[in-house]
C-alpha cells in the first residue's frame, strides 16, 4: 500500500502543475461553464482520471518498460504506435514550455520579480533534476504533492466559509468568463485527454519500475481520483470569487493572498514546487525519448532543449493555457482510445 500511495502522488504530481495548481486551467475547463454543467464536468473528470490513471500504471507495471515508447508501440501496433509517440513527444515539450512561462508567472505575480528569474530557476532546477536516478526523481516529484493537498482543502475551507455571494449571481458571472471549448462534457473530456497525454510517459516509466501490476494499478487508481477531487474542491472554490480572482492569471493564489499574506507567499513556493513537479515529468521522459541515461548525449539534448524551452516561454503563461491545451487534448483522444482498446483486450483475455 505504501509503494501504491507514493506512485499516487507522484502521479498526481506529474498532472498538478501550473496550470492546475494555479487555477488557470479549471477556470478555462469548468468554472467558465457555470456551477451546474461546471460541477459535473468536473465529477466526469475525477471518474475517468481513476480509470486512465489505473490502465497507464498496469500496462506499464505488466511490460516493464523504460520509455513511453516500447508501451505504445505495444498497445497500438507500429503505424498507431508511432503517431502516438509523437504526439507524446510533442505534449512532454509543450507542456514543459508552459511549466516555465508558469514559474515566470507565479513568482512575478506574488513577489514582484522579473517573469525572466523564475524562468531561469525554473530551467536551472529541472536541468539538475533530470540528472539523477529515476527513483529519485520519482520522491521529488511526489514530496511537495501533499503540501498542495493541504492547501486546497485550506482554500476550500476558507471560500466555502465566506461565500456571501447568490449562486446565482456568481453563475452569470462565470459564464462569462474566457474559455476556448465549446461546451462542458467537450471540455471535461479534452482536460482529461490532455493530462493524460502529458502524464502518459511519465506515468508508463513509473508504472515500469513497479513489479507488481495491482500495486502499480492502485498506484495509477488512486492517483486519478485524487486529481479528481482536488479537481472539484478548486472548481467550488474558484466559483465563489468568480468575479475576483477568476480573472487573474493565478486564481488560487490570489484566493490565499486574500486570505493572507503570508500563506500567499507559502502557496507560492508550492506553487513553484508543483510547477516544478510537472516541468521535471515532461523534459525527463521528453529527452531519454532521444538519448540514453548517463551518456554525453543525454546531457547535451537536455541543454538545448531547456534552451529553446525557455525562449519559447516568452509567449506568456495564458496564451499558452488558452490554446496549447486544447489542442494538446484532441490529440490526446487518440491516446485515450488506445488506452481503452487495451484494457477492454486485457480483461477479454482474463476471462475468455
Amino acid at each position: 500500500m505504501k509503494k501504491a500511495l507514493q506512485l499516487a502522488s507522484a502521479f498526481m504530481g506529474v498532472i498538478i502543475g501550473a496550470g492546475f495548481a494555479s487555477g488557470r486551467e479549471i477556470v478555462q475547463y469548468f468554472t467558465s461553464f457555470g456551477i451546474w454543467r461546471g460541477t459535473t464536468g468536473a465529477v466526469l473528470a475525477a471518474a475517468l482520471f481513476a480509470f486512465l490513471g489505473m490502465s497507464l500504471m498496469r500496462i506499464g507495471s505488466r511490460l516493464r518498460v523504460r520509455s513511453h515508447k516500447e508501451a505504445v508501440h505495444a498497445v497500438s501496433g507500429r503505424y498507431l504506435g508511432a503517431l502516438i509517440d509523437w504526439i507524446i513527444v510533442l505534449t512532454l515539450f509543450g507542456v514543459g514550455v508552459v511549466m516555465i512561462a508558469g514559474a515566470g508567472s507565479n513568482l512575478a505575480q506574488q513577489f514582484g520579480v522579473p517573469f525572466y528569474a523564475g524562468a531561469v530557476l525554473m530551467t536551472v532546477l529541472v536541468f539538475a533534476t533530470a540528472l539523477l536516478r529515476l527513483d529519485r526523481i520519482v520522491r521529488v516529484i511526489g514530496s511537495v504533492t501533499p503540501f498542495l493537498i493541504l492547501f486546497i482543502v485550506i482554500i476550500s475551507l476558507y471560500c466555502f466559509l465566506t461565500w456571501d455571494t447568490p449562486v446565482s449571481e456568481l453563475h452569470e458571472t462565470a459564464r462569462r468568463l474566457p474559455t476556448t471549448l465549446p461546451n462542458w462534457w467537450v471540455s471535461a473530456v479534452n482536460y482529461v485527454s490532455f493530462n493524460i497525454a502529458v502524464a502518459a510517459s511519465m506515468a508508463l516509466v513509473m508504472g515500469g519500475s513497479e513489479p507488481d501490476a495491482r500495486t502499480a494499478a492502485l498506484g495509477g487508481l488512486l492517483g486519478g481520483l485524487g486529481v479528481g477531487v482536488l479537481i472539484l474542491l478548486s472548481h467550488l472554490s474558484i466559483f465563489s470569487r468568480a468575479g475576483q480572482a477568476a480573472v487573474l492569471d493565478m486564481p488560487l493564489l490570489k484566493i490565499v493572498d486574500d486570505l493572507s499574506p503570508v500563506l500567499g507567499a507559502l502557496y507560492a513556493v508550492v506553487l513553484f514546487g508543483m510547477i516544478f513537479n510537472t516541468a521535471a515529468g515532461m523534459f525527463f521522459p521528453f529527452v531519454i525519448r532521444f538519448a540514453a541515461r548517463d551518456t554525453p548525449a543525454f546531457r547535451i539534448v537536455l541543454a538545448l532543449t531547456m534552451a529553446v524551452a525557455i525562449g519559447l516561454s516568452l509567449f506568456g503563461f495564458s496564451n499558452l493555457v488558452g490554446y496549447l491545451y486544447p489542442l494538446i487534448g484532441y490529440l490526446g483522444l487518440i491516446l485515450i482510445s488506445a488506452l481503452i482498446f487495451d484494457f477492454v483486450r486485457f480483461a477479454v483475455r482474463r476471462n475468455p
